[in-house]
């Protein structure tokens, strides 16, 4: 999945040699479940740019391109990331209504918060790929509406103009 996550990078993002991570509870070689450090042990003996375990607080910092890690724990990370982003914005709106001042300061910096808005918002992303099938999967969001089904359309076209199956292929081989 390293490999496969190595091509989908290099390929729709244009990144070369991107930084593979191993998700996992320390950053330390010896951390983690049974799996993650077999996982470690493997990795380590590629030519992939590993870089280590990586904490989930270091997922969304970008301390590696690529984050391997079981398809469950994965999702539980992204949820987990939604409902915080979702909370933090919420908190941000509660203190901004208390105070006359920064309601002023917030219709200023309108263009900021709409463009922070749609970093945050998984419709603007449509999906991410099913890594390991033969084909271009996109998996949306289980709430996406027309717009996000938009992008996940956008987001397959993609795959499919930079010739991701292949290049998992060989990837692979």
């Amino acid at each position: 999945f390293a490999i496969m996550g190595l091509a989908y990078w290099e390929r729709v993002f244009g990144v070369p040699n991107p930084r593979v991570g191993l998700v996992s509870n320390g950053e330390e070689e010896g951390k983690g479940s049974m799996l993650a450090r077999d996982a470690y042990q493997l990795l380590k003996q590629t030519r992939l740019n590993f870089v280590g375990n990586v904490e989930g607080k270091d997922v969304p910092l970008g301390l590696a391109d690529v984050a391997v890690t079981d398809g469950f724990t994965g999702n539980v990370m992204i949820k987990l990331s939604e409902g915080v982003a979702e909370m933090l914005v919420g908190f941000l709106k509660e203190e901004i209504k208390k105070r006359p001042l920064a309601v002023a300061g917030a219709v200023l910096a309108r263009p900021a918060f709409e463009a922070l808005r749609k970093r945050l918002d998984y419709s603007e992303y449509g999906g991410g790929p099913l890594l390991g099938v033969d084909g271009v999967v996109i998996v949306a969001h289980g709430r996406s509406n027309a717009y996000a089904i938009k992008n996940a359309v956008r987001v397959a076209k993609e795959a499919v103009d930079r010739k991701l199956v292949e290049a998992i292929r060989e990837g692979v081989r």
